[in-house]
């Protein structure tokens, strides 16, 4: 493949170049910030500077960059993977409206691992329904901007399509009297140099489940960046995520 870097310079941009170059070619980058020197390939500020041909654009950046290069990917025809979490309900739609012209893969999380716990988290929440209270707890490294993360969210909208009538808390702050069987608790953790680490809890009578998933580097998440560019070539415009491509 060839393939465009949004956010090259970035920590998870670095890993997604290197693990890119020993399979792929990676044509350019995107990062107004970035050291461009560092690279190999020519480092833009904006899309619109782009003269190179390309397969596919991984997005590893920030919620606004999409008002950059979806356009330029519309336009050019190109998929697009968004890596990137946060997203408000506006910017949700905007992503929305570009699937419907190019096909783009969206995912809380790019780690195959986190999306089985989600399957898993999913038949747990099927078999046990409203028998047990469930509470998500994620943890990462005290530079991470949005909380809960991307990946929290993942889990707990899984969850949410299991049962509907769940309404999530978030952190418990001020909340006080006895907790409601419809509540999905939500938590975050930040310090040090965790780079994920996700856990979901059935709390039972006498007796709790507690499925987790821990990533030990970035690499992961790059790896997955590639297998679902891989996935988007030849696919017709909509919005995929990572249970399609392990379906597939």
């Amino acid at each position: 493949m060839k393939i465009i870097i949004y956010g090259i310079g970035g920590a998870m941009g670095k890993f997604v170049y290197e693990a890119a170059c020993r399979e792929d070619e990676v044509v350019c980058g995107v990062d107004k910030f970035a050291d461009k020197d560092k690279f190999p390939v020519p480092v833009y500020d904006c899309c619109k500077e782009i003269t190179e041909n390309a397969d596919c654009i991984i997005d590893f950046s920030v919620r606004e960059a999409i008002y950059d290069y979806l356009p330029f990917a519309v336009e050019r025809k190109i998929p697009c993977v968004i890596a990137t979490t946060g997203y408000d309900e506006k910017e949700l739609a905007y992503i929305g409206q570009a699937a419907k012209t190019i096909p783009i893969f969206k995912s809380g999380n790019m780690s195959v691992g986190i999306n089985v716990l989600l399957r898993i988290a999913k038949l747990a929440a099927s078999v046990l329904g409203n028998q047990a209270d469930i509470e998500i707890v994620e943890t990462h490294h005290h530079r991470k901007v949005d909380a809960p993360s991307g990946t929290a969210l993942l889990l707990a909208d899984g969850i949410k399509k299991v049962l509907p009538d769940k309404q999530y808390v978030y952190g418990r702050y001020g909340h006080t009297g006895k907790r409601k069987p419809e509540e999905l608790g939500i938590h975050a953790l930040r310090g040090g140099t965790v780079v994920g680490k996700h856990e979901v809890t059935f709390f039972m009578n006498s007796e709790v489940i507690t499925v987790k998933h821990e990533a030990e580097s970035r690499a992961v998440f790059a790896e997955g960046s590639l297998s679902a560019a891989r996935f988007l070539i030849g696919k017709k415009p909509g919005l995929y995520d990572m249970d399609d491509m392990l379906t597939q």
